[in-house]
């Protein structure tokens, strides 16, 4: 069975989360996706998991399912930690999601974390004085089935890559823990194609999950695994290579990372942004306020990097059943695809106008998913002709466009989001996406 996971949001105890962020909430918005298996989020925080134990029953497959509800969306037991340490001289700030295969598994680690002097009652996604390496010890030690994730491990300030705080290898992060980190998740602003180019991270297998503070923003990124049966285990069987099992990655749904905020080196105070090269050539400080400019993530991954683009012969392939324009490596054809897509509600709001929180643009959203059944189905598998039937043409125009990467976008930079710009009279101002990350197309 395919499966669409989202394996990595927040809960309404996390800072600047929506409080519209409970349980039976997130599994409407989930369901509305067209998401089978979302994350709980948040486990670590006294008060949500007394919410997750309220509204969630345990299946005996490591899965949790909302009380009362014996179809839709099914919970996977997961949170995520900020850690704040020095280690090799330097101040590190790496953020590493946690999946337990059980409440009585999560209860156990939220026990020994709190004896090691953490406050999880301080926030959702909790700061603590421990190290990588500790997380490893006390979560594996306790349920060795459990599993640990670096979560969005480019971003610049809080990951294992991090080029303000991190580490240049996993083995240097996690240590003699770093055989057990079968998984990385690539964050908004890295796909499959750039981490591929990191041999570090040959022996992982590449998540993309939204990291979601409100409902809309579930599915921005996600992961579809083809399993032998929905559980927890078959999910850590797929996430293991080499995999020698039926289970595994089928293919990951992504964001533009060009559209990821810390795409691009750059100083946002000064409104400074810089590609690879350009950082290359003129280096990294601010040529406006002489400060240090933050490290874009295209930048970081060329800076650890031990493939070029090229050698990774990308290439344009199909999928049964998927209209979307699929990406894969000749070199590592190992590998799963993927594909790059916008988020409904931005595509309508740029064909209607009025931001993606709009009403207009809610009823539009709306009316498509309840009429072909998901989010996800109108953005990869309904054909254009349909889509135009129930929104218009234009609309049904711009989602084709999306499906075939003909778009462009303003690159992000230092906590500023990218501007996707569908349309061809935008493309002075922006940067072709397709050419960019295709450019042997």
């Amino acid at each position: 069975m395919k499966i669409i996971t989202d394996l990595q949001i927040h809960s309404k105890y996390a800072r600047a989360v929506s409080p519209e962020m409970v349980v039976p909430k997130i599994w409407e918005w989930a369901k509305r996706k067209g998401i089978g298996l979302i994350a709980t989020g948040d486990w670590t925080h006294p008060l949500w998991m007394r919410e997750i134990k309220k509204d969630l029953e345990e299946t005996g497959t490591g899965l949790l399912k909302l009380k009362n509800q014996d179809s839709g969306p099914l919970f996977l037991l997961e949170t995520e930690v900020s850690c704040i340490y020095s280690q090799g001289g330097r101040l590190r700030r790496v953020h590493t999601m946690i999946w337990a295969p059980s409440l009585d598994s999560a209860e156990k680690i939220n026990k020994k974390l709190m004896s090691l002097g953490a406050n999880l009652m301080s926030d959702g996604r909790p700061i603590m004085g421990l190290t990588s390496i500790q997380i490893a010890e006390v979560v594996l030690s306790i349920d060795p089935k459990a599993l640990i994730v670096p979560a969005h491990i480019w971003t610049p300030w809080f990951s294992l890559y991090g080029s303000e705080s991190g580490f240049d290898s996993i083995a240097e992060c996690f240590g003699e823990y770093a055989k057990y980190i079968y998984a990385i998740e690539t964050g908004l602003s890295s796909n499959p194609e750039m981490n591929w180019r990191v041999k570090d991270l040959d022996t992982r297998s590449i998540v993309s999950f939204s990291d979601a503070h409100s409902g809309p923003k579930l599915g921005r990124e996600a992961t579809v695994f083809e399993l032998e049966n929905l559980s927890f285990e078959a999910i850590r069987q797929a996430l293991i290579l080499p995999n020698k099992t039926k289970n595994r990655v089928a293919y990951t749904m992504e964001f533009y990372p060009e559209e990821g905020k810390y795409h691009y080196t750059g100083h946002r105070n000064c409104q400074i942004k810089q590609t690879p090269e350009e950082t290359r050539a003129k280096g990294t400080l601010c040529p406006v306020c002489g400060k240090k400019l933050t490290g874009g993530v295209l930048y970081r991954v060329d800076q650890l990097a031990g493939r070029s683009e090229a050698d990774l012969g990308m290439e344009k392939t199909t999928m049964e059943g998927i209209l979307t324009t699929m990406y894969r490596s000749k070199m590592i054809s190992d590998r799963p695809p993927y594909l790059m897509m916008v988020p409904l509600a931005e595509i309508i709001s740029e064909v209607n106008g009025g931001s993606p929180t709009t009403k207009g643009v809610l009823n539009e959203y709306f009316k498509l998913v309840e009429h072909f059944g998901s989010e996800f189905k109108v953005l990869t598998e309904v054909e254009a002709e349909n889509l135009s039937k129930i929104s218009g043409e234009k609309l049904a125009q711009a989602i084709d466009k999306v499906r075939k990467g003909d778009i462009f976008v303003d690159p992000g930079y230092d906590g500023v989001f990218g501007k996707v710009k569908i349309w061809a009279d935008e493309k002075k101002d922006t940067e072709s996406v397709n050419k960019k990350q295709m450019s042997l197309f």
